[in-house]
C-alpha cells in the first residue's frame, strides 16, 4: 500500500503529536514526583502540568502507575548511560579496567543524589511497582554492565577466570543497597562516599 504525500505528512504530523504529547506527560510527571512524591501527585495534577487533556493521558498511560514506571524505565536508561560514559572515559584515560568499573559505580551513587533519582527510583520505584517488578527494570540496565566490567578484570589478568553472571547479580545487589542506603540517610553525600569507599574495597577483593 502507497501513500501519498499528503498522507504521509498526516501520518508524521500524527505520530510527532503523540510523542510531543507523552514527552510533555513524561517531563511533567518526573518533576511533580521527584518534588512532592508519588502518592502525593494527582492525575490532575500531572495533565495540567503537561498541558494536555485527561483522556491524552490515559491514551498513553492506563493509570498512574504506570506512567511512574515509565518515568522509572526513562530515568534508569539514563543512569544507564551516564555509568557507561564515566566508565569509559576513565578507561581511556587510564587504561586500567579497575579504574573503569569504579568510574561507573561512583557515577551511578552521584546519580542516587539527584531528587529524581533518589525519591523516584529508589523510593517511590519499589514501593509503587512491587520489589520484583522494580528490580526486573534495575536489573535490565545494570547486571549487564556489570558483567562488563567483570569481563574487562578477567580479560586484564586482574581477576580469575569465573562464571560471571552469577557474580554480577552478587555485585548489582551491593550497588542497590548501597543506593538505598543513600537514599534514606540524612547526609547522603557523607553516605555516598562512605559506601563508594566499601565498594571500592569490595571489587577490589574481587581482584588477583
Amino acid at each position: 500500500m502507497y501513500l501519498n504525500k499528503h498522507e504521509e505528512r498526516t501520518r508524521r504530523s500524527h505520530a510527532e503529536r503523540r510523542a510531543a504529547t507523552r514527552r510533555a506527560l513524561l517531563d511533567a510527571a518526573k518533576a511533580l514526583f521527584a518534588e512532592k512524591g508519588y502518592a502525593e501527585v494527582t492525575i490532575e495534577e500531572v495533565v495540567r502540568g503537561a498541558g494536555v487533556t485527561r483522556g491524552a493521558l490515559y491514551h498513553h498511560f492506563e493509570d498512574k502507575r504506570l506512567l511512574l514506571r515509565a518515568v522509572v524505565e526513562e530515568i534508569e536508561g539514563e543512569i544507564d548511560d551516564l555509568v557507561e560514559r564515566a566508565a569509559k572515559e576513565a578507561h581511556a584515560s587510564s587504561g586500567n579496567p579497575f579504574e573503569a568499573m569504579m568510574a561507573g559505580h561512583y557515577a551511578f551513587l552521584d546519580a542516587c543524589l539527584r531528587p529524581e533519582v533518589r525519591r523516584i527510583v529508589l523510593l517511590d520505584g519499589p514501593a509503587v511497582l512491587g520489589w520484583e517488578e522494580w528490580h526486573e527494570i534495575d536489573a535490565g540496565h545494570a547486571v549487564t554492565q556489570m558483567e562488563t566490567g567483570l569481563g574487562m578484570l578477567v580479560d586484564a589478568g586482574l581477576m580469575e577466570p569465573q562464571p560471571l553472571r552469577p557474580l554480577a547479580h552478587l555485585l548489582h545487589g551491593a550497588v542497590i543497597e548501597a543506593a538505598m542506603y543513600v537514599a534514606v540517610s540524612e547526609d547522603a553525600e557523607n553516605a555516598k562516599d562512605a559506601v563508594g569507599t566499601g565498594l571500592e574495597r569490595l571489587v577490589r577483593g574481587l581482584c588477583r
